[in-house]
């Protein structure tokens, strides 16, 4: 069985499921077993908010028990409870020859043996016959590639919570020269609009509703934070054009397709014609979902 996992900074998401990567720890069974994780005796609560920003995801075991969730999800998900499986996952294309040694070392280490644990009460076994790894953006317009190819030059650009991830293709082919991860991700939106709620209507707001605002254009908020928070999302809107135009991206002369979390965002906020020609994937697991899609290729009878 083949299970495509992709490891955000703020959302983990599968072909099927994405949840917060929040993990918290409990010394004791918490009152509810919902997203709540057994491994070893301990009891993890996955999934209720977001973890603290760390650039390296290896630093810790979060991202092994967030992993372990995401294949219990996909495989209630299949109908079975215990299966072998390969593992195929993704960093940005920006890092990944730098990071995929220790990502793959990192989950290996955990993955060494058969693992057994408890979600949501329901017991798992799992056996991870191979760990593979691909690059991040590319691996969700993997399903369009031979569209792509025909496209002499186009720009993939994956917002997701932290970085937005950008990269040329030329014939399908990603150009080495003009990949870029920039830190301007949708936590660095929500917390601007929620630091500038605070400072100009003394309101305290959830991340949620600023989101639902951003992707829904309306909410309960008061009127005037309702204003803000749109003006800002043109504006965060507006600055990552600006930023990938000053990386040589110049999504005014080639076509662009978004991907990510983010994507909706700019759809919303971004005018067309600001653009030679947009598409927007809008599809949370699109990465997760490519990443499945590859590995196919090489497990045919995974």
């Amino acid at each position: 069985m083949i299970i495509g996992v992709d490891h955000g900074y703020g959302m983990m998401k599968t072909a099927h499921f994405a949840f917060p990567s929040g993990v918290a720890i409990y010394e004791s069974e918490p009152y509810s077993l919902r997203n709540t994780l057994k491994v070893n005796g301990k009891y993890y609560v996955c999934g209720s908010g977001r973890q603290t920003l760390i650039r390296d995801k290896t630093q810790n075991d979060n991202y092994f028990l967030l992993t372990l969730v995401a294949i219990a999800k996909e495989l209630e998900y299949r109908g079975v409870n215990s299966a072998e499986i390969v593992l195929a996952v993704g960093l940005p294309l920006t890092r990944f020859g730098l990071d995929k040694q220790s990502f793959h070392e990192y989950l290996s280490s955990y993955f060494r043996t058969t693992r057994e644990y408890e979600f949501e009460g329901n017991h798992y076994t799992v056996r991870v016959k191979n760990i593979v790894l691909y690059p991040q953006g590319y691996s969700a317009i993997m399903g369009k590639i031979h569209e792509l190819r025909r496209e002499p030059s186009i720009i993939v650009c994956d917002i997701g919570s932290w970085t937005v991830d950008a990269m040329r293709l030329d014939k399908g082919i990603p150009n080495a020269e003009l990949n870029r991860s920039l830190e301007l991700g949708m936590i660095r939106c929500v917390n601007d609009i929620s630091e500038q709620l605070r400072r100009t209507i003394g309101v305290s707001v959830t991340d949620s509703q600023i989101e639902d605002v951003l992707i829904h254009g309306g909410s309960t908020l008061p009127v005037t934070a309702n204003r803000i928070v749109l003006e800002y999302g043109k504006l965060y809107g507006e600055r990552i054009i600006s930023t990938l135009l000053e990386n040589g991206l110049d999504v005014e002369a080639v076509p662009v397709i978004f991907i990510g979390g983010g994507a909706s965002l700019i759809q919303n906020f971004i005018p067309g014609t600001r653009f030679c020609h947009a598409e927007f994937i809008t599809d949370l697991h699109a990465n997760a979902k490519g990443y499945e899609y590859i590995a196919r290729q090489a497990f045919p009878n995974g």
